[in-house]
C-alpha cells in the first residue's frame, strides 16, 4: 500500500535502523522504545491486522515466528525472556495498519501489560 507507514519502511522510502530481513520478513528498532530491546517485525506483504491473516498470507506469520527465537538468541536475550506482542484494531492499540509484532526484552515485565 503506497501510503503505509510501514510499507514504506520496508521499501527504503523512510529510513529505519534494520535488524533483520530477509524475503518474508523486516525487523527494525522501535523509535519510541519500551524497552532497552525492541523490535518491530513486519511481513513484507501488506497484511492490515491479525483479522487479515488467512491461508494465503500466513507463511508471513510463520516466518515472522521462526525468527523470532533466532533474534533473541543472536542479541543475548533468549535465557532471560523477552514479550511479543501484537495489537489489533483501534480499540487493541494498533496504530499502524500494517500487522506487526513488538519484540521486547532487557527488563521484567508485568502482568497486566506494562
Amino acid at each position: 500500500m503506497k501510503d503505509c507507514l510501514f510499507c514504506k519502511i520496508i521499501n527504503g522510502k523512510i529510513p529505519s535502523t534494520k535488524v533483520y530481513e530477509d524475503d518474508y520478513v523486516f525487523a527494525f528498532n522501535d523509535i519510541e522504545p519500551q524497552a532497552p530491546y525492541h523490535i518491530v517485525i513486519v511481513p513484507k506483504h501488506h497484511i492490515s491486522s491479525a483479522n487479515e491473516i488467512n491461508a494465503e498470507n500466513s507463511i508471513y506469520i510463520s516466518k515472522i515466528f521462526e525468527i523470532i527465537p533466532k533474534l533473541a538468541k543472536d542479541l543475548g536475550f533468549d535465557q532471560n525472556g523477552y514479550r511479543v506482542i501484537n495489537n489489533c484494531g483501534k480499540d487493541g492499540g494498533q496504530t499502524v495498519n500494517h500487522l506487526h509484532f513488538h519484540l521486547t526484552a532487557g527488563r521484567q515485565f508485568g502482568w497486566p501489560a506494562g
